[in-house]
């Protein structure tokens, strides 16, 4: 069978810098005409948002702005609602087993176009303490450092 194309839409860069990521799940969102239009523009913003479990037992990212649609005019839709996230009851019992625990939050991470299909990435995350941020940077500027020795050899 052929492989299904993956194509990303969105990264919420913060989310992995403000939290320890331990379980990611792919889950399906519940989406109208005029946002899956604007995914497709990449007119979406994942910065803010969150996930919480309402009291049915449903998980719904909340704050995650997709932008208006400009060529939809009368049923177009509101920019900041809660969306309905598709995952089977196994991994909604799952999550919620985990969120019960202190400290942890499930985060989205990124958006992207799976086949014909939009996908969310969403992660258990626990909050970063600074010494942990601190780390994470020292890290990174170590990487970044090493990657421009590698490029100063390769030139010489």
């Amino acid at each position: 069978m052929g492989e299904k194309s993956i194509r990303s839409i969105a990264n919420n860069k913060k989310a992995r810098f403000n939290y320890e990521i331990t379980d990611q799940y792919e889950a399906g969102l519940v989406l109208v005409g005029s946002e899956v239009k604007s995914l497709r523009d990449g007119a979406v913003n994942l910065k803010e948002s969150y996930c919480k479990v309402s009291e049915k037992g449903e998980i719904f990212v909340h704050q995650m702005h997709i932008s208006q649609y400009p060529f939809s005019f009368h049923s177009n839709h509101d920019p900041s609602r809660p969306r309905k996230l598709l995952l089977n009851r196994r991994e909604i019992k799952k999550i919620t087993d985990m969120l019960t625990l202190k400290g942890c939050s499930l985060i989205p991470l990124s958006i992207y176009i799976k086949g014909s299909r939009i996908k969310m990435k969403v992660g258990i995350g626990r909050g970063k303490k600074l010494h942990d941020k601190r780390q994470t940077l020292k890290e990174r500027d170590a990487k970044l450092e090493v990657s421009r020795m590698n490029k100063q050899k390769d030139y010489s």
